[in-house]
């Protein structure tokens, strides 16, 4: 190796080997990561040579790529290079339509809640905020019901460094001012330490939902419950069309006739094979038996 060679593995990641990766990448995690995205990836893969004390991106790409030598690497770079942006009670008007809409008409269609347990799927779950919401939401709903409301969340990720913090629920002060107030007073605990103030979601919102790693490309999602109504929001503009639609389907045989699937504000099923009809802006139904 020239000079100039080792300059270049050192300093950055060259466009082929971010072809390689990209690559790699897509067919891992069918995520689409254009030449736009290099310098984002370029950043990320630094921490990682930090974290393992390598000196060269070009030694990181060859660990990577590898079979034989990545072993729990495979893990940390999938968590490295995939986006986790979320928010409590993000998209609020699904919550609103969650609440005043579907549930009501699972409840007296489909006896979800009361005859039998509502199951719900938070898709892409990230570091917990939505699953978290979609308990408080139904567990308030479950209370103007009169009676005990048996609702249960599954939340799963392909990242496990998001699903770690998702399972732990313990969030800085400031990323749950969206959550209403008698929400904060009645499903949070805030700690005692002034100087770091954190809030723990409570007991009765986590024993409602089970975190669990999972990969949108697998053939066979393992899931053993019919689902209800899937949140998978801001996930599928990371996939191109064929993978998408491959992705809905696969939500469509797991979900329940009548059931329920919502997706991002700028996210569309229009276009795709997928035995699904909108019922509002970025909502959709399985058409019932």
């Amino acid at each position: 190796m020239n000079a100039q060679d080792a300059s270049s593995g050192s300093s950055g990641l060259t466009d082929k080997d971010f072809k390689r990766l990209s690559d790699f990448i897509y067919q891992q995690a069918g995520i689409l990561m254009p030449m736009s995205k290099k310098t984002m990836l370029t950043a990320r893969i630094q921490k990682r040579l930090r974290a393992l004390h390598m000196h060269s991106f070009d030694e990181y790409v060859e660990l990577v790529l590898d079979p034989h030598q990545r072993g729990e690497e495979l893990i940390s770079f999938i968590d490295a290079v995939t986006t986790n942006k979320t928010d409590f009670f993000r998209e609020p008007n699904h919550f609103e339509y969650l609440r005043g809409t579907v549930l009501p008409e699972l409840v007296e269609t489909a006896g979800a809640g009361t005859q039998r347990r509502l199951m719900v799927w938070s898709a892409a779950c990230s570091t917990g905020e939505e699953p978290y919401t979609l308990a408080m939401v139904i567990r308030e709903f479950g209370e103007t019901m009169g009676k005990s409301f048996n609702a249960s969340i599954l939340a799963t990720d392909l990242s496990t460094k998001v699903l770690k913090k998702a399972a732990a629920g313990v969030y800085e002060m400031e990323r749950v001012e969206p959550v209403p107030l008698p929400l904060k007073k009645k499903y949070m605990l805030k700690n005692k330490n002034p100087h770091k103030p954190l809030v723990k979601m409570g007991q009765e919102l986590r024993s409602m939902i089970r975190f669990q790693q999972l990969n949108f490309m697998d053939a066979d999602y393992g899931l053993k419950e019919r689902i209800d109504v899937i949140f998978c929001r801001n996930a599928i503009i990371y996939f191109d069309r064929p993978t998408t639609q491959a992705i809905i389907n696969k939500f469509c045989r797991h979900l329940l006739p009548g059931g329920y699937l919502f997706v991002g504000h700028s996210e569309t099923l229009n276009n795709l094979k997928v035995p699904l009809v909108q019922v509002a802006p970025t909502i959709y139904r399985l058409p019932g038996k």
